[in-house]
């Protein structure tokens, strides 16, 4: 019998190596979506609800895959979850109509839906104490949106696009084969069968859990929405070709994912709370800068008028979205470890409800950031709704925690004055 050590890390490995595939998948179209533009003619809009599609389907079955988990196990869910896109994936190569990619995308998006399956599959194989660090480990495979920028446009540039999705399809295949051999089951893992889904639904009243949904719409959604709007955005703002746009865009994909682990364990040191109020602050900050529009403007001076011109170059521009990349991998982490520490019976749910929140930002924010500029004429519009989305978890997290260990600690710290 394989001893539980081997065990754990085998199930970690795997359901990483199997989430990271699953997530470069379900962004494929950050990449073969701009060929498949030029292609339709596709305006801004349209393009933003192309590469969305399969998001929304990967974050609607976030919550019965949590509760699937939960029920049946993550081997098997994850396993036949796999299987599932693999037909939808090949068919891609076979589109022709707008209508064509949006529908086979909304099956190809089932991918997303790993998430749920892998971090309570993972979490439970862990002591409590540990759990922050597997859930990062498992999260880094978010990088996979990093692997489809380095090895997507490669692929294009020497076999056209439609290469790209046989080539996803025959590596999810053997991902599912391999992840089959060499994962286990634990029967304690799963919720007693006794318990309905109407009780497992009862966490959808909890405005805890709401609360960090907020958090995941802006760490997660946020860094979906980006990793599907940055390439374009490189080619389209600064003139890059295709290949360059994409690397540039792995700056901030690459950090979102791997680093992710690193997120897990600064969360069980230092907490959850502490890790997520600062990650909020850094990705605000850098959020602002990034949203001011190439401007020019004219002051009056007693010397006559100056005019001034504000740009973000490309180096500058590159680093701060570095930056948030990173922020982003940690809060990832920190969410999901308030998850395991306050709901560790129904884990698969919790992080279900949460990250069908979290992925929905990131189907509608690539839509939004379509309209925005096809509204306005401004590029960076789409960091200024992100700013404006990190504002409001701020307020939130103030309100509800900060403002609360302030009224903790001031009757405790004057009782200490008074002894």
């Amino acid at each position: 019998m394989t001893p539980r050590s081997q065990q754990q890390l085998s199930v970690l490995v795997m359901s990483t190596l199997a989430f990271t595939v699953c997530f470069a998948v379900w962004m494929m179209f950050a990449v073969i979506g701009i060929p498949i533009k030029a292609q339709l003619g596709l305006n801004e809009t349209q393009f933003g609800i192309l590469i969305a599609t399969p998001v929304l389907t990967g974050s609607l079955i976030r919550l019965p895959l949590g509760m699937w988990t939960d029920k049946f196990g993550g081997r098997i869910v994850f396993f036949l979850l796999m299987l599932s896109t693999v037909g939808p994936i090949w068919l891609m190569e076979f589109a022709t109509e707008f209508w064509h990619f949006l529908t086979i995308g909304l099956f190809v998006g089932l991918a997303g839906g790993s998430f749920s399956v892998g971090i309570a599959y993972c979490a439970r194989w862990y002591e409590k104490e540990r759990q922050g660090m597997a859930m990062g480990v498992f999260g880094a495979g978010n990088s996979g949106a990093a692997v489809t920028k380095l090895v997507a446009p490669t692929i294009v540039i020497a076999y056209g696009w439609t290469m790209v999705p046989q080539v996803y399809a025959a590596a999810m295949l053997v991902t599912a084969i391999l992840f089959w051999f060499f994962t286990y089951d634990d029967p304690a893992h799963k919720v007693p069968a006794h318990i309905t889904v109407r009780e497992q639904l009862q966490a959808l009243k909890d405005p805890v859990v709401w609360k960090y949904c907020q958090y995941y719409s802006i760490v997660f959604g946020g860094y979906v929405g980006l990793a599907l709007w940055m390439t374009k955005y490189y080619v389209t703002e600064y003139g890059f070709d295709l290949k360059t746009a994409a690397l540039l865009a792995a700056a901030f994909s690459l950090p979102g994912g791997v680093l992710r682990a690193v997120g897990g364990w600064m969360s069980d040191k230092w907490g959850a709370h502490r890790v997520t109020w600062w990650v909020l602050w850094v990705s605000w900050i850098c959020l602002f800068i990034m949203s001011y529009p190439d401007s020019e403007f004219t002051v009056k001076t007693v010397t006559g008028p100056q005019t001034y011109h504000i740009h973000l170059g490309p180096e500058i521009f590159t680093a701060l979205l570095f930056t948030v990349g990173v922020a982003f991998a940690f809060g990832k982490a920190s969410v999901f470890k308030y998850i395991s520490d306050e709901y560790p019976h129904n884990i698969g749910v919790i992080s279900g409800i949460v990250g069908l929140v979290g992925g929905l930002g990131g189907f509608l924010l690539p839509i939004m950031f379509g309209a925005l500029v096809d509204l306005t004429g401004i590029r960076s519009s789409a960091f200024m709704l992100m700013y404006g989305v990190v504002w409001v978890s701020l307020i939130w997290m103030y309100t509800t925690e900060v403002r609360k260990l302030d009224l903790i600690k001031k009757p405790a710290l004057a009782a200490d004055a008074m002894e």
